[in-house]
């Protein structure tokens, strides 16, 4: 099958795979790759172009042996990522490759009868998808040259920069809200690394984050998520690549998604197309549908007024994961939601925290705030007949919900009893 190739920029002094370019989303320039985020034409943002070069059946096979002889975590999908080739023998904490459970208590509760699975990605090194993104940041880190890994973050990328910069020998220092939950906070620090909080929220970190960046006091970082977001927004896709081949090389009809800055779900969208063009699956519709809570809600809100463009809100909502009141992929979430026939929705805090119950209850999985959302909006949206119970449907859990334990606070004991069966009877638990 043949593959739409790019004409390739890159200087000789960079090897980052079949990667090829950085290409503006907006307007379609190109330049060499580099550590840079923003479109020197119209600042649009840049993501990567590649050179694939797959153009028959035969190519087609060869790759889908290569991945599936691979290693079971993100590198096995290297030859389709921004990374060098001998990218698996260096220090890195090789997340991915997590459980895709089969949630059929789940589904009963919530009447899905066409298959519904949740991907779980609590089980990666530092417990959150942004182990993805962050190992495949550092693989650019060292080309480039930079010696200091940082980000800006709600929580779980602070932790996963911390174990990544520790494994890889890297110094780290990263960018925080003040008021983050605890277990993020001791989970971010632990590494050793620096910690920093800022006073505001996350929108007012990042804004810090991009002016520490053209500072000379910031010469030698590579922010994953601003300077280097081009390549570390390219680990989201490895989501969808394993969404995919644990379903047996399937596009799934309907996925489930959770929207802080809205890249997560804009590459998984990348990384369903990357397969159809590859011919790694058959192509076919499916729908993306993004999940946000009711207090940090501004994709959603834009989504159901129907506009183009997305107005930031104060964020007031028990998931921080989520809580980035100004995305920047906003705009291409909703583009993606109505092009597959998909939908934004919210859900309140009371919803996340009985979602996250739910799906512990149902399937022994402890959601963070994040899970919890796209649980109560997959449940809001059967309930409203949006979400068609009848298709194979894909929700994401990004995190553990041990880093969230504030938001279901209130569960304990179920009693508590005297060492006797009078005093166990009386309990009437048998």
């Amino acid at each position: 099958m043949a593959v739409q190739t790019v004409a390739s920029t890159t200087t000789d002094s960079v090897d980052l795979g079949p990667a090829a370019a950085l290409s503006c989303r907006e307007c379609g320039h190109r330049v060499p790759l580099g550590p840079v985020f923003a479109c020197e034409e119209c600042f649009g943002p840049l993501e990567i172009a590649y050179d694939f070069s797959v153009n028959s059946k035969a190519d087609t096979e060869e790759l889908r042996g290569r991945i599936e002889a691979g290693p079971a975590n993100i590198w096995r999908y290297a030859p389709l990522l921004p990374v060098p080739a001998d990218v698996a023998t260096k220090p890195n904490i090789n997340p991915g490759w997590t459980k895709l459970v089969q949630a059929d208590n789940l589904a009963r509760e919530l009447g899905v009868t066409g298959g519904l699975y949740v991907k779980d990605d609590s089980g990666n090194p530092t417990h959150s998808f942004k182990d993805r993104v962050v190992a495949q940041a550092l693989e650019a880190a060292r080309v480039f040259g930079f010696t200091t890994l940082s980000c800006s973050s709600t929580g779980n990328l602070a932790g996963a920069v911390g174990a990544a910069a520790a494994r890889a020998g890297f110094r780290s220092c990263v960018f925080i809200p003040h008021d983050l939950e605890q277990g993020k906070v001791v989970m971010a620090a632990v590494y050793g690394g620096d910690l920093v909080g800022i006073e505001g929220n996350y929108d007012d970190v990042n804004r810090f984050c991009s002016e520490l960046i053209g500072d000379p006091a910031g010469e030698g970082w590579g922010f994953v998520n601003v300077n280097l977001r081009p390549y570390y927004a390219e680990g989201s896709k490895t989501l969808a690549y394993e969404i995919c081949e644990q379903l047996g090389w399937r596009l799934p009809d309907q996925l489930v998604v959770p929207i802080a800055s809205g890249s997560q779900l804009t590459k998984i969208d990348k990384g369903l197309q990357e397969l159809i063009k590859l011919g790694l699956v058959e192509d076919k519709p499916y729908k993306i549908f993004g999940a946000q809570a009711e207090g940090c809600s501004p994709v959603s809100t834009a989504f159901k007024a129907g506009h183009e463009v997305v107005r930031p809100q104060k964020p007031n909502t028990i998931a921080k994961s989520l809580a980035i009141g100004n995305p920047a992929d906003g705009p291409y979430v909703l583009d993606i939601a109505r092009r597959t026939g998909g939908a934004v929705e919210d859900v309140t805090d009371e919803q996340v925290v009985d979602a996250i119950k739910l799906l512990a209850r149902t399937e022994g999985i402890f959601a963070e705030t994040a899970g919890g959302v796209t649980v109560g909006v997959t449940r809001k949206l059967i309930e409203n007949g949006v979400l068609d119970p009848t298709k194979t449907t894909v929700v994401l859990n990004t995190g553990d919900g041990l880093k969230t334990l504030d938001a279901v606070a209130g569960t304990g004991l179920t009693a508590t009893i005297r060492p006797n069966l009078d005093s166990f009877r009386e309990a009437a638990l048998a």
